[in-house]
């Protein structure tokens, strides 16, 4: 018979329960799932495979748990997500606006506006020295996108 997981008297069983059911975060709710399991008298690897977890992930999160308590079951990388990441936008809100209201009227050669167009207004809005056209086709469907929703609101 494998030997019984240490679980430390951080939470009740009752209380591991509860909290594995009232989670928000999917990451959590497993590891509260796992805990509560092991709380049951479950060992380590049986309650991995019920949960779906790793071995070896699981041992790691019983021992945060111990020397941690609730805090070593918080999903961390939930904390990354607020971070943006890649380069800035081309443009700033102020001027995302000043194309919407441009991109209202006509282009300065008649015509209609095209990722182009919208690309070289960009580069002097901007004073970029150059702007794909492609960019100019993103920023070009997504306002379109944009003024489409609003218009159809009034």
């Amino acid at each position: 018979m494998p030997k019984k997981a240490y679980l430390a008297e951080h939470l009740s069983s009752e209380e591991l329960k509860d909290r594995y059911r009232s989670s928000q975060d999917s990451v959590e709710t497993r590891r509260w799932h796992l805990l509560w399991k092991i709380s049951l008298g479950w060992t380590i690897k049986n309650a991995a495979v019920a949960v779906g977890l790793d071995y070896q992930y699981s041992f790691r999160i019983l021992k945060r748990y111990n020397e941690l308590g609730e805090e070593g079951v918080k999903n961390l990388k939930k904390k990354s997500v607020e971070h943006r990441r890649g380069k800035e936008p081309l443009l700033k809100e102020e001027q995302l606006q000043k194309l919407k209201e441009e991109l209202k009227k006509r282009p300065a050669d008649g015509g209609i506006w095209t990722g182009p167009k919208v690309a070289r207004w960009i580069e002097k809005e901007t004073g970029r020295e150059k702007v794909w056209n492609q960019r100019g086709w993103d920023y070009l469907k997504k306002v379109q996108i944009f003024l489409s929703k609003t218009e159809t609101k009034t």
